[in-house]
């Protein structure tokens, strides 16, 4: 091969390599909402490794009446990576070999993505990697989760400008909801689904309404019981919305639009009736404004499966932004 035709191949490789590139960083990950794909050898995936992988990954999800796992996941072996490129937005790489990495690869093949590699010279490596380095994955997987579903829900948003007036604050909401009652400080919106619905509450009560000591939860849970008495019911008489009695809801500290709020997930009833179904309640401590403002979601779907609804009330709520003074 002469100079001139060693120079065009390299120049056609480094062509092709760059368009390639340039492909992946244009392809758009797909699937279904908290899917994920695990790339591991059947051998791995039905021993102990694969056994680690579903307790952390297909864990049931807290708050549900009934168990549905954390995560979908689809299985593929290794060899099916190779020269395969996936438009999972999350994918787990699992193999055997000569050292122990972790590592986590941003928009590997398409865009946004994590794809997450881990790698050892033992099962007992691999697993031990899994055991450090699978909270970080969750909460990663949970971010990107949450922001495609923002991403589908604002191609289509409910006016903002009712819930601005009444509570200075934007949340994106799609318009499938329609608002179902206004009050003073309370606001309720609800969407028709195929065998239920999905409800979002707005309301704001005094910055001390929650203390902080020893019974927070019971607090939390006084105050949505006020508020179930005061605005929800069914069509029966004495039959409101309260926090079913029978399981303790999860309680959590998280930051969100930058302020200090109380997550609450758990499950409600109506009194004396036979709905129930799950709920997550937001209460912000915004001291701006001298109020706790709390943003909460529920359903009622008894032929259906949960995550995936509260999934998407638990994104729409995590779009508020509070507006300056």
């Amino acid at each position: 091969m002469n100079k001139t035709h060693f120079l065009l191949l390299l120049v056609s490789l480094l062509f092709f390599s760059c368009a390639k590139k340039n492909d992946d960083l244009h392809r758009k990950t797909t699937g279904k909402i908290n899917t994920i794909s695990v790339i591991i050898d059947d051998q791995l995936w039905n021993g102990e490794i694969g056994d680690s992988i579903r307790n952390k990954f297909a864990s049931p999800v807290i708050g549900l009446p009934q168990e549905e796992p954390l995560f979908t996941i689809n299985q593929y072996p290794v060899k099916l990576l190779e020269g395969f490129m996936t438009d999972t937005r999350a994918i787990i790489v699992v193999k055997k070999e000569s050292q122990n990495k972790f590592e986590i690869k941003k928009n590997q093949y398409a865009s946004p993505q994590n794809v997450f590699h881990i790698s050892g010279k033992t099962g007992a490596d691999i697993i031990a990697s899994l055991e450090k380095n699978a909270p970080q994955m969750i909460q990663l997987i949970k971010q990107a989760e949450i922001a495609e579903s923002q991403k589908i829900n604002n191609q289509s948003l409910l006016n903002p400008q009712v819930i601005d007036n009444k509570f200075h604050i934007s949340i994106k909401i799609p318009t499938g909801y329609t608002y179902v009652l206004h009050k003073s400080n309370f606001m309720w919106l609800k969407k028709e689904i195929n065998g239920g619905n999905t409800s979002l509450l707005i309301y704001q009560v005094p910055l001390n309404y929650i203390k902080k000591n020893p019974n927070l939860i019971s607090n939390i849970i006084k105050m949505r019981d006020s508020i179930g008495n005061l605005y929800i019911s069914g069509t029966e008489p004495k039959t409101n919305m309260i926090t079913e009695e029978a399981y303790a809801p999860y309680l959590s500290k998280i930051t969100l639009d930058g302020k200090d709020a109380y997550e609450t997930k758990g499950t409600w009833e109506l009194k004396n009736d036979f709905m129930a179904g799950p709920f997550i309640n937001y209460a912000i401590i915004d001291k701006e404004y001298s109020r706790i403002l709390v943003l909460e979601g529920f359903c009622y779907a008894p032929s259906k499966e949960k995550r995936d609804l509260m999934h998407e009330l638990e994104s729409i709520i995590k779009s508020v932004a509070i507006e300056k003074r």
